[in-house]
């Protein structure tokens, strides 16, 4: 991979700043709203940069690269059967258990390859909503009536937000399809279904086995045997990952998938750090506060109003949550008070959205479709959690 001089420079500074972050101790003995920010970045920094954000970088390299338009607009674009090309992404985070912010690579790989907006939207929001361990914990620790909530209205939502974005942005769609269209018939298939296969099943196997999480006491079986090897087929998958290199791919094409992930990475990264330190600024880590009191939350999502439901949306949609962590926030929330109905809005729109996947979400389909897909997700969240809040009264 050759960057210029100013890429260069660009590269050393997101590594410096970067090892920064993650190195540095900072010694604050007492916290405020700027330190809870720069204490969540060093924390997303250290969880969350290495084995989730860098793997997600080089599977959209390999998909704008490797992964041919005809394999994109066979399941996700105009002429693609419309149940087909749903359902696989409404279902994608029974697969990927990554974060609101993880998923963004992953989808600007799938959009800019020529999928449509409306499957892609729809994997862009399954892709951390339905997480099967998140959806478990969620059953076990939060009763079993808001998991299974969780994991019905997940995959609906997905669709109903994916179907409207499709029909809101229909001209402009079908402009971006017809260019797509044009170039798909130039294009020459470099290798075959299963050499592709196996490039991206061997890098998502990595991404999903080195961030496999540790299960909640009481939760054993599969996940535990898995958390127990999980390096051990982590490193089964980086050797897979290299033979299929070495047997099936040349140089230049490794070249260009590193320059591919290097522009992912160059345009992605210093949005997401500054959504993260904003994220803190305001809303602070999990058990401490930013500059919005934690207790003015918790007064405000009590009930099963529309304002509270409505609430517990906004305020999830601008938070960032991690993979799993949505959990425990949200049993210290019903603990002090706050409704069933709020608790599954909180669950439909905090995974999916956060503020610093909103700023990367805007540099890649702009800023209106970003405001409407936003807009969505905390209506139709909203809309659940008032339903089921009213079911479970």
């Amino acid at each position: 991979m050759h960057l210029g001089l100013s890429e260069s420079k660009k590269f050393v500074l997101m590594v410096a700043i970067f090892l920064f972050f993650y190195l540095v101790p900072f010694p604050f003995r007492t916290t405020n709203p700027l330190t809870e920010a720069l204490l969540l970045l060093q924390w997303y920094a250290r969880e969350h940069v290495l084995l989730c954000l860098i793997p997600a970088f080089f599977i959209a390299g390999a998909i704008a690269v490797v992964v041919s338009q005809a394999a994109v607009l066979k399941y996700f674009g105009h002429q693609a059967n419309k149940i087909l090309s749903y359902c696989v992404a409404s279902v994608s985070g029974t697969i990927l258990a990554v974060c609101s912010c993880t998923v963004l690579p992953l989808f600007a790989g799938i959009y800019r390859r020529g999928g449509g907006l409306g499957p892609a939207t729809a994997f862009l929001y399954s892709g951390p909503a339905i997480n099967v361990l998140a959806i478990i914990m969620t059953a076990r620790i939060l009763g079993w009536k808001l998991g299974l909530a969780r994991a019905i209205c997940a995959v609906f939502i997905s669709i109903l937000v994916g179907l409207l974005m499709h029909f809101i942005f229909l001209k402009e769609e079908r402009e971006r399809e017809e260019a797509a269209g044009f170039f798909l018939n130039q294009a020459e298939e470099k290798h075959s279904l299963g050499q592709t296969s196996s490039l991206i099943f061997s890098l998502v196997a990595f991404l999903v086995l080195a961030n496999w999480a540790e299960p909640k006491a009481g939760i054993g079986g599969f996940w535990a045997a898995v958390a127990s090897v999980k390096w051990l087929l982590s490193g089964l998958s980086l050797l897979g990952l290299f033979l299929v290199l070495k047997k099936w791919y040349a140089g230049q094409e490794i070249q260009e998938w590193g320059e591919a992930t290097w522009g992912f990475a160059r345009q992605i990264t210093p949005l997401l750090f500054l959504g993260v330190f904003i994220a803190g600024l305001f809303l602070g880590r999990p058990g401490q506060e930013g500059l919005i009191p934690s207790r003015l939350v918790v007064a405000l999502v009590g009930g099963n109003s529309f304002r509270a439901n409505l609430f517990a949306s906004l305020v999830a949609a601008f938070m960032y949550f991690a993979t799993l962590t949505e959990v425990p926030i949200l049993q210290g929330l019903l603990g002090s008070g706050m409704g069933q109905g709020p608790a599954l809005a909180l669950l439909l729109a905090g995974p999916a959205l956060s503020l610093p996947s909103m700023l990367v979400l805007r540099s890649i389909i702009g800023t209106r479709k970003t405001v409407v897909y936003v807009i969505l997700v905390v209506v139709v969240s909203t809309i659940s959690g008032m339903v089921f809040g009213h079911l479970t009264r």
